[in-house]
């Protein structure tokens, strides 16, 4: 995994990625994929996380991510 991390950062390096832009990406990708596991409850994703419940709404909001991992 490290090796494969090493290429991905070489790349957004030379792709001119800015570190805000990429931290950005990579959080938001995160949580969704807690999110998924979760099934879309908040309180547990955020305990998985270890960020308050809050913290974790508000970055639900900002990315958008508000239906990910619910059932329909």
């Amino acid at each position: 995994m490290k090796d494969q991390l090493e290429s991905l950062v070489e790349m957004m390096v030379e792709r001119g990625i800015l570190l805000e832009e990429a931290v950005a990406e990579f959080e938001k990708k995160f949580i969704r994929r807690v999110l998924e596991h979760a099934r879309g409850n908040q309180s547990r994703a955020a305990k998985v996380l270890g960020i308050h419940r809050n913290t974790l709404g508000r970055k639900v909001g900002d990315y958008k991510l508000d239906r990910v991992g619910r059932r329909r």
